[in-house]
């Protein structure tokens, strides 16, 4: 069932990753554009420097002055000697999620969010879960509903990639039957789903493109390594001005096609049913938490060509 009006929708559209153990990346993050910042303690951080990375972390985070933003904690898997103490500092810290990496299954997603309650985290500290291996991929279904906490599932396409032995293609074609499983697990379960990361920096196009492809998927946002991708990110995921258009005549279309005790309406030739109104409520309702958000913090617009 398509939600017509998501209460509590939060624009996703640009998710940075943030190195836990550069503190200039995380002072600059404070002024970027991005709806979301996750503060990486696993890959981004090398063993030796785990334990003040941390501690780097939690002081940026009590600084604070990240506005608007979704702030995440990406930590180590709790079978690391990190993990516990990651979780730890994590229910204590201003954030709004907890990303748990290469999940593979739900007693994983279970043990976390107990431990959170046992560190007195609050109730609406949301879990985020990486799906990056192929275990991970084949038990999305039980993933998204091992607890209420869960709000996000991510797709790791990095190290899905090399766990299936697939080759780089522009096109993403190896990763699609991963894709689309971790997409039906989210939408079954009513959760947000992020698209992976696109490795090359110098790739301009191939950043924009990959956006296009992750919104045309069903994908709410997508993760990002590099500030330079916010921009595309944005765009790309934020509806069109055809969109928008398209969804307000829909609307009122079948508003008035309801007004004549009508169940559909043909609009340009187009048969509009109950679905079509739902989905075209659901795109408005985005496009005004994306504005919502962009008045309060002051930033650019997204541009909705079509």
């Amino acid at each position: 069932m398509i939600d017509s009006n998501p209460p509590n929708y939060r624009p996703r559209r640009s998710v940075l990753f943030t190195p836990g153990a550069n503190p200039r990346a995380m002072e600059k993050a404070r002024n970027l554009p991005a709806d979301g910042l996750i503060f990486d303690l696993e890959d981004a951080v090398a063993p030796a420097a785990k334990e003040k990375a941390r501690t780097l972390v939690e002081k940026a985070l009590h600084a604070g002055g990240y506005g608007r933003r979704e702030l995440v904690l990406r930590i180590n898997a709790l079978a690391t000697p990190w993990g516990a103490a990651d979780l730890a500092t994590a229910a204590r810290s201003l954030i709004d999620a907890v990303l748990l990496p290469k999940v593979e299954n739900a007693e994983e997603v279970r043990r976390a969010a107990a431990l959170l309650d046992q560190f007195g985290a609050p109730a609406t500290m949301a879990l985020w879960c990486m799906l990056e291996t192929p275990r991970g991929i084949l038990d999305a279904s039980a993933i998204a509903a091992a607890s209420p906490r869960i709000a996000v599932l991510v797709a790791g396409t990095s190290d899905l990639t090399a766990d299936l032995h697939a080759l780089d293609a522009p096109d993403r074609a190896p990763l699609m039957t991963s894709l689309g499983l971790l997409l039906l697990a989210a939408r079954a379960h009513g959760l947000a789903a992020l698209d992976g990361v696109h490795l090359d920096l110098a790739d301009d196009e191939g950043v924009v493109l990959a956006c296009r492809q992750g919104r045309a998927l069903g994908f709410d946002g997508k993760t990002l390594i590099h500030p330079n991708q916010i921009a595309p990110a944005n765009a790309a995921f934020a509806p069109t001005q055809q969109e928008l258009d398209r969804a307000k005549r829909f609307v009122a279309a079948y508003a008035e096609a309801e007004m004549r005790g009508a169940g559909v309406v043909l609009l340009d030739g187009r048969l509009i049913e109950e679905l079509h109104a739902a989905d075209a409520r659901r795109i408005l309702a985005i496009a005004e938490a994306i504005d919502q958000i962009e008045r309060i913090a002051g930033d650019s617009p997204p541009v909705r060509g079509s």
